[in-house]
Formats: C-alpha cells, sequence, structure tokens
C-alpha cells in the first residue's frame, strides 16, 4: 500500500506552485501569449541622433533583443514574431502584402532569433537592413492585415495577443486619407478579435503627435490601473524599454476567488504573487541519440504477483498505535478539505495591531476581476478607499485552493503611485499578510550582554547614519543565477566567452571605509580594550594544578548488575537519567531500537527481566 504523504505544505512548496504556474500544464487550461513587434523600416527611422546617439531603428532592435532573451528566461513557450512595414522588399505567407517584411513569424523565441536580432543592431545591422528590406512606400493597412494572418495561422490556443508598433512618423501616409481610413478599418477589425494595439512612439524632429493618427488605431488601456496612450515620445533607450515591460508582462492570477463581505455580498478578486524566488530551471533529461525531451511515466504493480494497479486499487494508508488504518482516495480527499475556496471577512482592525513578527511568509496582492462578477471593482475601490482613509486592515479567513487548510490574512490597503512619465511604480489594491496561529509563536531566551552606554550607542548611531543607502530589491541579482544564463547564452549564441558577471551582494568596503572614516576606529576604542585583536586566537585556558590538564571528563556511570536488577524488579528504572541507562545498554551489551527514554526501559526489562 502507498504510504500517505503528510498533506501541511511548507512554503518552499507553495513557492514551487507559484513558479509552476509557467509551467506546461498552465498553458494547456489557459493558453500562451503571443507578442507581434512591428517595425518602421522608413529612412527616417534610421537617421542617427545628436553627438553620435544610436538612431530609432537601433534602440529598437535592442528592446526586441532584451524582450526575446527575458522570454527564454521566463516563459519560453509564448511566441513572439518580427514584422517591418515601410520596406521595399517583400517577405510575407503567400506574399500577399507589398512593402511588408515579415522577419520572424509567431513561433517561440530561440537563439536562432536572437542571433538575426543582433546582425540588425549597429552600423552594420543598418547596412544589412538596407540590403535586405530596404525603404519604400508605407501602408499600414496591409501591415495590419499581415499580422493578422499572422495571429489566424496560429492553430494554437492564445491567451493574449498584443501587437507593438514602433515609428518615429506621426502621420505614415504623409495624409493619404484612402490609406488611413483603411489601416483605421483594419485596426478595428483586430481589437475586435481581441488583439491590443499598443504605440511606442520615439522621438521625431519637431515633435510626435499622436492625436494626427494613432490615436484612432492604438487600443484603449483595459484596466484603469493600465498604462494608456503616451503622449511624450520616448528618447532613451530605459525609456522605451520601460514601457515595452509595462506593456508586454501580462500579469496571471494565480488564483481567483470570491471575497465574501457578508451574506450574499461576494466581490470577485485575483490573487497574484508579486515576487517570486528566482531558481535555476530544472534539468530536462534527454535522450542520448535523438537528443530529444524524454517524457517519464510511473505505473505501480502488485508486489506480489506483479500485476498492474488501477488508480481505483491503490488505498492510503496511516499507522496509529501500531495498527494500518486503511482509507479511501475519497475519505482523504474529504479530510483535507475544509471549506470551499474564498476569502471570508471577519472585521476590522487599526494598523498599529498588525506588528512586524506577524508577517511569516511571501505577501501576495488581490485586484478586482470585474468579468467574474460584475460590479466587483466598483465595491473593491469602495472598501480600498475606507480602509485607506480610516487607517484599519481586514481581517480574513482564507482558502486559497480546494485542498488548502484555511489561513488568516490581513489585507492592507495600499495607494496607486505614477512616476514623472504617468507609469504605475505600485497599483491599487490589497496586500495579502499570512498571519501566524498561536503556535507559531515562541518565546526566546536572549543571551544577556553587558549593556551599552550612552557614548557608545551614539557613536554607533553615526556609524549607522553613515552608512545607510535606499535599498531596492531589483538593485541585486543573485550572482549564481546569472553566471549561470550567461554561460548558457554564450553556449547558445556560439559566443567566445561568456560576459563577465558582476557580484552585486558584494560590500563597496572602499567606500564604506570613506564614509565611515575614523568614526570605526573610535567605536573601537570606546568598546574594546588596548591590543584587542577580532582577528587572533582567543588564548587557551590554564590548567588547573589538581587536575594537571584539561578540563575534567566526566566519569563513566557504572552501575552494577544486582542493582540493575533491582530497579527492574521494582520497576524503578524510570528513576536513571537518559545517559545513565544508555550506559548500562552499552555496558551489558542490550541493543535497542532507539534512544527514547521508554524505548532503553523496554529494552533493559526486555534482556535482564526474562
Amino acid at each position: 500500500m502507498a504510504k500517505w504523504n503528510a498533506y501541511y505544505r511548507n512554503d518552499d512548496d507553495e513557492e514551487e506552485h507559484e513558479e509552476g504556474d509557467q509551467s506546461g500544464d498552465y498553458y494547456k487550461t489557459t493558453g500562451r501569449d503571443s507578442l507581434v513587434f512591428l517595425v518602421d523600416a522608413s529612412k527616417e527611422m534610421f537617421i542617427k541622433g545628436e553627438d553620435g546617439a544610436p538612431s530609432n531603428f537601433d534602440i529598437t532592435m535592442q528592446v526586441v533583443r532584451s524582450v526575446y532573451t527575458s522570454k527564454i528566461i521566463s516563459s519560453f513557450r509564448d511566441l513572439v514574431a518580427l514584422v517591418f512595414y515601410g520596406t521595399e522588399h517583400s517577405k510575407n505567407p503567400r506574399d500577399s502584402f507589398k512593402h511588408v517584411f515579415v522577419y520572424h513569424d509567431l513561433d517561440e523565441p530561440g537563439a536562432k532569433r536572437v542571433q538575426d536580432v543582433d546582425a540588425l543592431r549597429g552600423v552594420k545591422g543598418a547596412q544589412l537592413a538596407a540590403d535586405t528590406m530596404g525603404s519604400g512606400e508605407t501602408s499600414l493597412g496591409d501591415a495590419l492585415w499581415c499580422c493578422s494572418n499572422l495571429y489566424s495561422d496560429i492553430k494554437l490556443r492564445l491567451s493574449h495577443r498584443r501587437l507593438m508598433i514602433f515609428t518615429c512618423n506621426d502621420e505614415p501616409h504623409g495624409g493619404d486619407r484612402v490609406k488611413d481610413r483603411q489601416a483605421r478599418t483594419k485596426a478595428s477589425d483586430l481589437k475586435e478579435t481581441g488583439v491590443i494595439i499598443d504605440l511606442m512612439h520615439l522621438k521625431k524632429l519637431g515633435g510626435f503627435d499622436v492625436s494626427r493618427f494613432f490615436r484612432d488605431v492604438v487600443s484603449p488601456p483595459e484596466e484603469e490601473s493600465q498604462l494608456g496612450l503616451q503622449l511624450e515620445p520616448c528618447d532613451k533607450l530605459e525609456d522605451l524599454q520601460k514601457r515595452v515591460r509595462a506593456k508586454e508582462q501580462e500579469k496571471r492570477a494565480m488564483a481567483r476567488l470570491n471575497l465574501c463581505l457578508g451574506e450574499g455580498i461576494n466581490v470577485a478578486v485575483g490573487i497574484y504573487a508579486t515576487a517570486v524566488t528566482a531558481r535555476k530551471p530544472s534539468a530536462v533529461r534527454l535522450y542520448r541519440e535523438s537528443n530529444e525531451a524524454v517524457r517519464s511515466k510511473t505505473r505501480t504493480f502488485q508486489t506480489q504477483t506483479g500485476s498492474l494497479l488501477l488508480p481505483s486499487e491503490i488505498k492510503k494508508a496511516q499507522t496509529y498505535g501500531k495498527k494500518q488504518i486503511v482509507m479511501e482516495r475519497d475519505e482523504v480527499d474529504a479530510m483535507k478539505r475544509f471549506e470551499d475556496p474564498g476569502m471570508y471577512l471577519i472585521g476590522f482592525k487599526p494598523m498599529e495591531k498588525l506588528k512586524v513578527h506577524h508577517h511569516i511568509g511571501s505577501a501576495h496582492f488581490i485586484y478586482p476581476e470585474e468579468e467574474m462578477v460584475k460590479g466587483s471593482a466598483c465595491l473593491f475601490s469602495a472598501l480600498l478607499t475606507k480602509c485607506s482613509e480610516r487607517n484599519v486592515f481586514a481581517l480574513c479567513r482564507c482558502v486559497s485552493r480546494a485542498n488548502y487548510p484555511p489561513r488568516f490574512v490581513a489585507l492592507l490597503p495600499q495607494k496607486e503611485q505614477v512616476d514623472e512619465g504617468k507609469i504605475q511604480i505600485t497599483p491599487p489594491g490589497f496586500n495579502v499578510i499570512y498571519l501566524p496561529y498561536a503556535d507559531d509563536l515562541r518565546t526566546l531566551d536572549p543571551p544577556q550582554c553587558p549593556t551599552a552606554s550612552q557614548t557608545q550607542v551614539d557613536k554607533m548611531k553615526r556609524i549607522i547614519t553613515k552608512l545607510r543607502f535606499k535599498y531596492r530589491s531589483d538593485a541585486f541579482e543573485n550572482p549564481v543565477i546569472q553566471k549561470h544564463y550567461r554561460n548558457l547564452e554564450a553556449l547558445a549564441l556560439d559566443m567566445m566567452a561568456p560576459e563577465d558577471t558582476e557580484d552585486l551582494i558584494m560590500p563597496k568596503v572602499d567606500q564604506m571605509n570613506h564614509r565611515v572614516g575614523p568614526l570605526a576606529q573610535e567605536f573601537k576604542d570606546l568598546v574594546y580594550p588596548d591590543g584587542y585583536n577580532p582577528e587572533s586566537k582567543p588564548a587557551a585556558k590554564r590548567r588547573t594544578a589538581d587536575s594537571g590538564g584539561g578540563a575534567e571528563k566526566k566519569p563513566k556511570v557504572e552501575v552494577s548488575e544486582e542493582e540493575l536488577k533491582a530497579h527492574v524488579k521494582k520497576g524503578t528504572l524510570g528513576k536513571l537519567t537518559v545517559p545513565t541507562l544508555k550506559e548500562v545498554c552499552k555496558q551489558y551489551g542490550v541493543r535497542t531500537t532507539g534512544t527514547k527514554k521508554q524505548e532503553l526501559i523496554d529494552a533493559l526489562t526486555a534482556q535482564l527481566g526474562s
């Protein structure tokens, strides 16, 4: 019989489940994300900036490359395409459209595609683009139609369809109303089929006016919190990368639940993981001859007859009191299930009641799901506003999945914040803080140390003030994972050597010494005695005259056989300590199966009593 594993999961299991959202099973149920880069290949895109700054085309290729590489690492099953419009030469399925060049059709990103994009960067890349595609007439309507055909040719299930237009020309057709109308019509058709069209406009002499043409082409934001159409163009690589990252990263909910505020009052919310621990990808087993991925299958056989067991024939068992209790699968599932998944409001508490030590695991984030329950966004917004105004948090009982045990959570309100470019920094919603049970709290006995004087405390405060800096979690990368991916990149792209990996975790000793200055030595003089060296080994303890050596060893405890039998007869072996019982077992050669006191007593009683 299969052994019944413990049900309760630890935090590592939950994190693995969160990361597993990107696995193949996830894509079977929800579909894959798709992204098409539609890039303007007109002559204006290849003009160099001031003081030798890269052209708009070169900046775009760098962004496309960064998205390719990030997709390979984070979500390699997503589909990406690269299409140029306004080209002299044409290349598209069935060659139906002029001045449209499909450089990459919709497919999973790979090393070959990254190399192709690298070939279009820099001066040599601009020359290769001119020789391969050239610059000709522009028909954005035909380009959008071609992208529509790319989507229709895909037989896989797609969850999100997004198209990004990169251009520095706010009038792509030069005022041709017929072409403008055709492009707007085709853009409307794409939006009706679920394709989201975004504009990543680049800097142009004289300014870029989105109201001339692209305002009617671009899709409006799906939610109020999402980044809408930006009026200011991008003139730096960092700005363009930030906008593309804000658009192309689709937010996937870990779970969608009902937040029950009372009887019959439900708000549909989605739970999101704001940060997940980065780990190396798991190894993939390959067949030696064909280098194809190997799929493993597990079969359970009966040990005596060797016959294959069906799932209905496999039982669960647990041993209690030396007796094996057999349970059906339905019984085990019923024991694991506490209640239906959801969040149930218990009440509200002031923010001061929530302490730092109540935070025992990774926090999550909830946001309303208007598609599940109409009116969820409105009621959720009202609840968020009132909690923020009154400085309270909501206390809830949460069951995130069907077979998960209930947890008590605190919903902390969070207001929306945007930066100077109107890009959202923090979204509005509630942070889900998982609270500990009473068994999770322990009382610790701190070691007794001498109390520092006020002068020493003031000196250390000055040192801490000098060493303070603004901490950002995204400023520190895991050097082990970075080195791992650099090696993979070098191997896949046939590079001579991987790029150097900077270890950002190592402290900047020189800068710290410059900031602190003489304060460190002054603090040492206040705390440590003269001649103190922390790197020196502690002096050996003096040997006492009586012992003539080091610390005395504890003498072995000897119990005579008559005393031992008397204890067995009277049943007073429990008065002996565990070390004494262990020593007696060794002395008389008694074999034990454990180290607990009762097990030692049972072994001695069984051997000496007989």
